[in-house]
């Protein structure tokens, strides 16, 4: 036999004598391990079980959400098919749609889908003429939700302030929104509200917002054209 081992039987040897060594650490120091192991297994399961909690909550918020929201097509003053639920008025509906996302918010605060519910809420405070409280439900989503939930919620209050007779508010929001686009409002969305909103006083400052927009060929080009048929037309020279 030679004096010299092999590379690989040297690999197995120092392999073999690791696990000697673990199997000795694990017999000499038992309450350790077993000490260490529920702690690791308790970090686990809690850790899983956070996950599925987690989980859950987010599935009921969702649904929940979802639940109001199918208020909103329920019909008013007759049967609805399979079942379903119906409303014998106007006010019943709209009292049972605020009802379902005002329980979400106090029962979900903070959530992505309590400022979602909050959103609608504002919208159907702007139906009922409630602008100034509207726009503070607004306000609210937008100081709390993330970015592209709380730029919805900007596009929003900028025209509820238009429609409060708050141009220079409404302004200043749509200029935010320009400077700061998400995934949920463009620079062009922003910038065709802007241009709309002052059309009637600023007619070429909009048409210098629209101009871009409508030669660049692209899905909101359209919006952009039809807003500058609607532009005063320039004084002839």
């Amino acid at each position: 036999m030679s004096d010299h081992l092999s590379r690989k039987e040297l690999k197995q040897d120092n392999v073999a004598l690791k696990v000697e060594e673990t199997a000795h650490f694990l017999v000499t120091h038992r309450p350790l391990v077993i000490r260490v192991g529920i702690a690791i297994l308790a970090v686990l399961v809690i850790g899983i079980g956070s996950w599925f909690f987690i989980s859950s909550r987010r599935d009921a918020r969702e649904q929940a959400l979802a639940s109001a929201l199918a208020l909103e097509g329920a019909p008013v003053g007759a049967a609805a098919p399979n079942g379903g639920v119906s409303f014998p008025s106007d006010t019943a509906k709209a009292d049972a749609i605020r009802k379902a996302f005002t329980t979400l918010i106090g029962q979900e605060s903070g959530s992505t889908e309590a400022y979602a519910a909050e959103y609608f809420l504002a919208g159907l405070d702007v139906t009922e003429g409630k602008l100034d409280e509207a726009i503070k439900k607004y306000d609210h989503v937008i100081s709390g939700a993330e970015a592209n939930y709380a730029s919805l919620a900007k596009l929003a209050k900028a025209q509820t302030l238009l429609s409060a007779s708050r141009s220079a508010d409404a302004q200043a929001v749509l200029k935010d929104l320009i400077a700061n686009p998400t995934a949920m409002v463009s620079k062009e969305q922003a910038s065709i509200t802007l241009a709309k909103a002052i059309a009637a006083t600023q007619p070429e400052e909009a048409r210098k917002l629209l101009v871009p927009i409508a030669s660049a060929n692209s899905d909101i080009s359209q919006a952009a054209v039809s807003a500058m048929s609607e532009l005063p037309q320039p004084a002839a020279k």
